[in-house]
């Protein structure tokens, strides 16, 4: 097997047997919009998605048309929802490839409109409602003039109605304020008939929050779906989700430097005492950011070992004076388990001030993605 200086492990079994789990736990009528943006967070799109047609996603979301476009040859016959908003030329690329847009504006309602007219047909729409996160959609107490736009247009058909919750991990308050106001906003709507929509609102996290008697019949599945709990606490945790996604480097060198020697750039950190230290082959431009520089760990041996100094481009110094087994070559694992110790992503994004959504998404394109394909349970 190739020996690589540093690699992300895709467990692809992980990831189907999460999407079994969390479908099992959805009412039967819900939609499994499966979130795959970013090249899924980082994940790799191609292998995630091909993956995710196998095991029962109901459609697919995405951040914009270029992407669509490269889910769109991995398959035909699945519905695919660009979340982002349609850029001024983008338009016609929405028939092309069979996407569904979102629609915030009047202005979008216009020229998406006057794509479905080029394109001789009615263009699938998404109507985005903004309840709080300040970001896309129509405001909450606006949605009738929209809506009517929408309805009047020959060449657009409303296929679903979408708002997004701003802090559903973090504010269970704020998201039933934002919850309460969707739903009122539907009401406002004159004549509107929701059967043969997609209503949607709940991400990874507001899953939490998802009623059986509530009118929505879709949810939007990111994070879950590659084994990461939104929090720490949350009561998803009984869907045992699996990390998805391994990260691992090597040890390139290892040296002996006396206490008092100043560690990587700027000298911010001295050695309390003679020391052993390995020089493993990341930084950050694989994925390990600065911030994690004197704060994060790393396993290797299966012993958890800290980062010394700040974390740089290519290479980034961890203390071995505790673990005299290390050798060079040895695996390093960054985020994934060796033994009896593991650190998860979230423990990791606490180390690096981020989010796991952007830890996945930071692991650059230089570390190669290794598919594990078994379907063992």
């Amino acid at each position: 097997m190739k020996k690589y200086r540093c690699w992300a492990e895709i467990d692809m079994g992980a990831l189907e047997r999460n999407l079994g789990r969390i479908r099992a736990a959805l009412p039967p009528h819900m939609q499994y919009v499966a979130v795959v943006k970013a090249d899924a967070y980082g994940h790799g799109m191609p292998r995630m998605v091909t993956r995710l047609m196998q095991s029962g996603a109901s459609m697919f979301a995405v951040a914009n048309v270029y992407e669509a476009a490269e889910l769109r040859e991995i398959g035909r016959g699945w519905p695919i929802l660009v979340l982002g908003p349609v850029l001024p030329e983008e338009e016609d690329h929405l028939a092309e490839y069979e996407l569904t847009a979102t629609v915030s504006t009047a202005e979008e309602v216009s020229r998406l409109s006057a794509a479905g007219e080029r394109a001789r047909t009615r263009l699938p729409v998404h109507m985005v409602i903004d309840t709080g996160m300040g970001r896309l959609g129509v405001w909450h107490e606006q949605v009738v003039e929209l809506y009517r736009q929408i309805m009047d247009s020959p060449h657009l058909r409303l296929a679903g109605i979408f708002t997004h919750f701003a802090s559903a991990d973090t504010d269970p308050d704020f998201t039933g304020l934002q919850s309460r106001r969707f739903l009122q906003a539907l009401k406002s709507l004159p004549d509107l008939d929701t059967r043969p929509l997609l209503i949607h609102a709940h991400n990874s996290a507001g899953l939490e929050t998802l009623s059986p008697d509530s009118p929505f019949n879709a949810v939007r599945v990111g994070l879950l779906q590659f084994g990461c709990l939104p929090s720490p606490n949350s009561i998803l945790a009984s869907l045992k989700p699996e990390p998805v996604l391994g990260f691992h480097t090597r040890i390139g060198i290892i040296k002996h430097l006396p206490a008092g020697t100043g560690i990587s750039y700027g000298q911010t950190f001295h050695l309390q005492r003679d020391s052993r230290l390995g020089v493993i082959t990341a930084g950050y431009g694989d994925g390990l950011p600065t911030t994690a520089s004197n704060r994060a760990q790393v396993i290797i041996q299966g012993k958890r070992c800290p980062v010394l100094g700040r974390v740089t481009m290519d290479q980034t110094i961890v203390d071995l004076t505790d673990n005299p087994e290390a050798a060079p070559g040895d695996k390093v694992t960054l985020i994934g388990r060796q033994g009896d110790e593991s650190i998860d992503v979230q423990e990791f994004s606490n180390w690096a001030d981020c989010v796991p959504w952007e830890a996945f998404c930071s692991i650059t394109k230089r570390v190669p993605r290794l598919y594990r394909t078994s379907r063992e349970i």
